[in-house]
């Protein structure tokens, strides 16, 4: 596949599985950070860390990558940015990554299909907790371990699996700061869902909606997604 050119960087993916997709620009144009230590779990082609990088100018980011191809590929997309000297590549898993405490955790997880996760649901909510979530609850758990004192972590899944996360990180002792509903097209149920959670609670989290693109005739993107991703995707 093609090198991926954004508007102030490009993203080599000749090598590693995941390519730039919607979800990843989707939560790496949302994501919000106060803080200047940024943490990309499963950072893939690097995407998640390039897009942060240009929006927090003051921001050092750290990603873990297992897969060792795409975490090459990655290292070479940090290297070729105007932010190489704020980003930086561990190749390794996250369980036994603790370089830093962390004031924004992101990650884009992978997940299962919408259909094969409901069904799961549907016969027995006990088995699925044990056979989904697994992944859900180490990137929890160790978000924990890793968060600095206001840390925060923002997510985005399929809508089911997200509100299942949700759950779990409640569960966990975190508390919702933002919400944003992805809808693929105008009337559309939500597609996505990207969430962002903190340690501490606040009386009324952050809601918004995002539509992708208008109904006929033209199906042309709404401006809310223009608006997200204008200082990104070249077509705008």
């Amino acid at each position: 596949m093609q090198d991926f050119k954004f508007k102030q960087f490009v993203v080599r993916q000749r090598l590693a599985a995941m390519k730039v997709g919607t979800d990843g620009t989707l939560l790496g144009a949302w994501a919000h950070c106060s803080g200047r230590r940024i943490l990309d779990i499963g950072a893939g082609t690097g995407l998640l860390a390039l897009m942060l990088a240009q929006r927090f100018a003051q921001a050092q980011i750290d990603a873990v990558e297992i897969n060792l191809q795409a975490a090459e590929e990655a290292k070479k997309n940090f290297a070729a940015s105007p932010w190489a000297n704020r980003l930086s590549l561990y190749a390794q898993g996250l369980q036994s990554f603790s370089a830093a405490r962390y004031d924004l955790i992101v990650s884009n997880p992978p997940f299962y299909p919408e259909a094969e996760f409901s069904k799961a649901l549907d016969q027995d909510r006990r088995q699925a907790r044990s056979s989904l979530s697994l992944s859900f609850e180490e990137l929890l758990e160790h978000s924990l371990a890793l968060f600095a004192p206001a840390g925060q972590l923002a997510i985005i899944l399929p809508t089911a699996q997200a509100l299942y996360f949700h759950e779990l990180a409640q569960e966990a002792g975190l508390f919702l700061h933002r919400r944003c509903d992805f809808i693929s097209r105008l009337g559309k149920a939500p597609k996505r869902l990207l969430l962002q959670w903190g340690q501490a609670p606040i009386e009324k989290p952050q809601q918004q909606e995002i539509i992708m693109r208008q109904g006929p005739p033209d199906y042309a993107y709404a401006d809310s997604y223009r608006q997200l991703l204008k200082d990104f995707l070249i077509i705008f």
